[in-house]
């Protein structure tokens, strides 16, 4: 199902037609902007498509979360402020839509959670974060692409200031006990998202000069 479609049959409880067919037209049209290279159309498509919606115990806010968990995306801006920003987003366009408060309430608070990666015991967020993380899971050669596109989104940093923050991040992954929160999600990506994150690192010290890889051809 394409993503407009799929918006469409996720807001039809609640709304319908020219107007909500619009504002879902609005949301995907945000992953579309020009400064983006990871966190693109393609992007938002995956993370729908890896939701495991079968262990949300609130299946719509999860997926409604997933549309708008990266609608804001600036990537000079402060840690959490994309997340706040897609939150609000979320609150308005929603809203407008006659979706019901408590579920406008849930979204908002799913997409806050995408900052740190963190569903804190919240079922609903695990299976949003941990679709939103089966990118580090793919194939060796889907994993540089990952890379490289994030790399050309922090295009204005030097590769020093780039292998610092990415080392970090990548660090800070590897370090945690588990980085899926469900059972399904560590069963099909835990073991390879593990291997790409410790292959990451090599780059940076096999090759301190770049900011990494580019995709393979």
């Amino acid at each position: 199902m394409e993503l407009a479609e799929r918006w469409a049959a996720l807001v039809r409880p609640w709304a319908s037609g020219p107007e909500a067919d619009a504002v879902g037209r609005g949301v995907i049209a945000r992953y579309a902007e020009p400064h983006r290279r990871y966190h693109t159309v393609a992007h938002l498509d995956a993370v729908v498509r890896a939701l495991f919606l079968d262990l949300a115990p609130d299946p719509a806010s999860v997926e409604l979360a997933a549309f708008f968990h990266d609608a804001v995306y600036d990537p000079r801006a402060p840690a959490g402020e994309n997340e706040r920003g897609s939150a609000a987003l979320a609150a308005s366009a929603l809203g407008g839509l006659g979706v019901p408060s408590a579920t406008v309430a849930a979204v908002g608070r799913l997409v806050l959670t995408t900052a740190a990666h963190d569903a804190g015991g919240d079922e609903d967020a695990a299976v949003l974060n941990d679709a939103d993380l089966s990118v580090l899971g793919g194939a060796p050669d889907d994993y540089r692409a990952y890379v490289a596109a994030v790399r050309a989104e922090y295009g204005w940093l030097a590769d020093e200031d780039w292998r610092a923050g990415r080392g970090a991040v990548v660090a800070n992954l590897l370090a945690r006990p588990r980085l899926y929160a469900t059972a399904r999600a560590r069963d099909r990506w835990e073991a390879a998202a593990r291997t790409n994150l410790r292959e990451e690192l090599t780059w940076w010290r096999d090759d301190p000069a770049g900011p990494g890889p580019p995709p393979r051809a």
